[in-house]
């Protein structure tokens, strides 16, 4: 399914992956239309529900999307409510793609998936410090900012 055998064993240990061909007319027709499908390729991460729980469209490099599948396991535990689990996949997004644009997302997400299972504001304050040494030219770390604990 992808060249790489990383990405490959990333998608078969991970998800059950679907894959439609535009050729395949109406199988094609039929997903795109409930996922509004309107470039190819569009990968989307799904729940078992069938809600879409994360999308990219269009093709990216090995690591960028590998991190984008990552990042998508991630958002699918965090609205499922399972926020333990969502921060550990966030930070496993950083820890092993630390130079992509999912790693910034998941710096963010991380935090709040740590102050939804806590309630514990800290958690939002050291988000916001995190993103002051790593990732602050991101609009992540723009909406962390809003965290920042202002010094009286």
């Amino acid at each position: 399914m992808y060249p790489s055998a990383a990405v490959s064993t990333l998608v078969n240990d991970s998800f059950v992956p679907v894959r439609v061909h535009v050729k395949q007319q109406e199988a094609f027709a039929k997903l795109g239309e409930k996922y509004g499908a309107q470039w190819t390729p569009t990968t989307l991460v799904i729940d078992a529900t069938g809600v879409e729980r994360h999308r990219m469209e269009g093709f990216l490099p090995e690591g960028d999307f590998a991190s984008q599948l990552l990042l998508g396991r991630a958002h699918a535990a965090r609205l499922a409510g399972d926020f333990a689990e969502a921060e550990d996949r966030y930070k496993l997004v950083i820890e092993r793609y630390p130079l992509t644009d999912a790693a910034a997302e998941s710096q963010y997400w991380a935090g709040v998936a740590r102050y939804k299972a806590t309630s514990d504001h800290h958690a939002l304050i050291e988000t916001a410090r995190a993103f002051e040494q790593r990732y602050q030219d991101s609009p992540w770390a723009k909406k962390a900012s809003v965290w920042q604990q202002k010094e009286a």
